[in-house]
């Protein structure tokens, strides 16, 4: 049994037609005024290693439904089959040179104001997540999809990738709950300052992905927790 057959989707994301507006209103110049860096950056991680300039990964966005996230390439084309597969740490050799610095200052995220101004993605709410992941939420979890997946959002101005699902996940859900303008400003804010001190993009310690199998119908309970890099 699915996870979204214990779930009802609200009539519109978290913020509505106000919070969208917002989006709109920051994003499309956001997006002109960057377009000279991302034209850089595209041409700077084409000559630095084979593969293509983007990197394209399905995620799940508002109301469980999937769409393609966009973000500059940070690693050797391939990477999710190699080694680790989606975890990422601060030594992987699969980060090329052009990504290391991206990934410092959050520059592969720049492609993401596409998504934004497609309706994919909000400037702010819960990082958008793998399709699996949606299948181990319960049904408190379940209530982060009723907002647009984000850029940034409250878990990642309260750790980022440094603490487990599970947390992240209670973060999100207090971001539904409580959602407000002044709220979202504050994580701007409170982001700029995550940025310039560099933490919480790597997690080197121990696994974070710390969600159990949801059990299917007569199935014992399992628990049998996965890694991954948000």
């Amino acid at each position: 049994m699915s996870s979204l057959d214990d779930y009802t989707p609200p009539a519109e994301p978290v913020g509505g037609r106000l919070k969208r507006a917002v989006d709109l209103a920051v994003s499309v110049p956001l997006l002109v005024a960057a377009s000279p860096v991302m034209l850089a950056l595209a041409v700077w991680v084409k000559r630095d290693s084979p593969g293509p300039v983007l990197f394209r990964q399905q995620r799940t966005g508002f109301a469980g439904h999937p769409f393609t996230l966009l973000k500059f390439r940070s690693m050797v084309d391939g990477a999710v089959n190699m080694g680790p597969g989606l975890r990422v740490t601060s030594t992987d050799s699969r980060i090329t040179r052009s990504g290391t610095v991206m990934r410092k200052l959050s520059l592969d995220e720049l492609p993401q104001l596409i998504n934004i101004v497609r309706g994919d993605m909000s400037l702010i709410g819960p990082r958008p997540t793998m399709p699996f992941h949606m299948e181990r939420y319960d049904s408190r979890q379940l209530r982060r999809l009723d907002a647009r997946p984000g850029v940034t959002g409250l878990a990642q101005v309260r750790g980022r990738n440094a603490i487990p699902w599970s947390v992240r996940l209670r973060h999100d859900v207090e971001y539904v709950e409580t959602w407000s303008p002044l709220k979202d400003l504050a994580i701007v804010l409170r982001t700029v300052a995550v940025v310039m001190r560099r933490s919480g993009t790597y997690d080197d310690s121990r696994p974070v992905f710390d969600l159990p199998e949801r059990p299917s119908p007569g199935d014992p309970p399992t628990a049998r927790p996965t890694r991954h890099d948000g």
